[in-house]
């Protein structure tokens, strides 16, 4: 006798096969099988109490505060406990209900289909990225002199002549690097903003060549508009922007040239951002942040299928909080987008292990490997060598 321990919808379907349960009786034991946990709130006093019954009379329940059950605030939070068949009663049972819950019902059952499906084909320009079949890497490139990471490589080059980063880019790419992301800017804790002319100088000369000379697609990692619009001018395919497309002028022009954008979550900005950063609710501020963030590129005719969303290790957290994020990576599932994780040389991996950014390499790939176990689709480094290698054998023992 053991437990069977499985994740995925997939290696539970084989368990039953492997059993030889008859197919149709796989087809009515699965959602059985497959348990969730879910936070909903705040929702009004009485649909929380309605929602509990409901579910207590499928065989589920609802955990709700005393404060709730006592009377007290006129909303609450709550946790809703099910397997999937017994959340796809309820959703029929609260489908007509009042007080808000048949919107609850919708979303719920958008929520439960986002978090088993958000990967599948993510389109950049003529480039197709098969999210749900491997683990992909975006390569980082900096052109800054004054990047956290150690990679001063690029200070030398840039103002020289951009085909002398060429062959390094290359070499990223060879090594197993899906995207390319260049960047003029540095967002290391206490960095001021540069121009947007010096940002320009940095960066648009080298995206004009790899557009004509990679065979991957570019990545802008800009917050400002107009150095966004050079570059998807300039061949790139997709916006990196690190204030999650809070800028209505950044929305207007990811929107105009249907470009694919990366939504990342950062508390306060690069100047102040690690100065105490607390949180109420780390997860649901996160989660509440790039949700809010998916609403506003919908209202600006982005479409949801051109976002990937980022929690933003490093932006505005402690080194526990970082740790909480990729412990509980799979709750950003929820959102329905890909999600990717940049782990790569952050300060929380030299606390860690007491070492220097450039010395950060097996940290990172320790911390991709879990971010990928825990539902990351991309992962952002600057050693793609390495990472890939590791990340090999992870998506193997995954795809297994």
């Amino acid at each position: 006798m053991y437990i069977v321990h499985l994740d995925s919808a997939k290696d539970i379907k084989q368990v039953f096969k492997d059993l030889k349960v008859d197919t149709y009786g796989v087809d009515i034991m699965f959602p059985k099988s497959l348990p969730f946990l879910i936070k909903i709130g705040p929702i009004p006093r009485v649909a929380a109490t309605i929602l509990k019954q409901e579910m207590l009379s499928l065989g589920g329940d609802v955990a709700l505060p005393r404060s709730a059950l006592m009377g007290g605030h006129r909303k609450t939070d709550c946790l809703l406990m099910g397997n999937l068949s017994q959340l796809s009663r309820l959703h029929q049972k609260l489908k007509n209900q009042p007080f808000g819950l048949s919107r609850l019902a919708a979303d719920l059952s958008q929520t439960i289909s986002g978090y088993s499906d958000n990967n599948g084909t993510f389109f950049l320009g003529k480039y197709r990225l098969e999210l749900s079949k491997r683990t992909h890497i975006m390569g980082v490139v900096n052109f800054t002199p004054d990047s956290f990471s150690g990679d001063g490589f690029y200070r030398d080059l840039l103002f020289r002549e951009p085909q002398a980063a060429l062959g390094k880019v290359q070499a990223m790419v060879d090594d197993g690097a899906d995207i390319i992301d260049v960047g003029g800017e540095s967002s290391r804790p206490g960095t001021i903003s540069i121009s947007v002319q010096e940002e320009i100088r940095r960066t648009i000369p080298v995206v004009k060549l790899l557009a004509k000379k990679i065979k991957v697609p570019i990545s802008i990692d800009t917050c400002k508009p107009e150095v966004a619009r050079r570059a998807l001018d300039s061949g790139a395919h997709m916006v990196n922007d690190i204030t999650g497309l809070r800028n209505s002028a950044m929305r207007k022009v990811v929107s105009s040239y249907n470009a694919a954008a990366v939504v990342m979550h950062m508390k306060g900005n690069p100047r102040t951002m690690q100065k105490s950063p607390s949180y109420d609710a780390l997860i649901d501020e996160i989660l509440a942040f790039l949700e809010g963030s998916l609403r506003l590129a919908e209202d600006a005719r982005i479409a949801k299928e051109k976002i990937i969303i980022d929690p933003g290790i490093g932006f505005g957290k402690t080194l526990a909080q970082n740790l909480q994020i990729l412990k509980r990576l799979k709750d950003f599932r929820s959102l329905g987008r890909p999600v990717l994780i940049g782990p790569s040389r952050k300060s929380f991996i030299g606390r860690l292990l007491n070492l220097e950014p450039e010395d950060r390499v097996f940290g990172t790939a320790s911390a991709c490997v879990a971010a990928v176990q825990r539902g990351a689709s991309l992962v952002r480094v600057h050693d793609v060598k390495e990472v890939a290698q590791a990340l090999k054998i992870v998506d193997s023992i995954m795809h297994a």
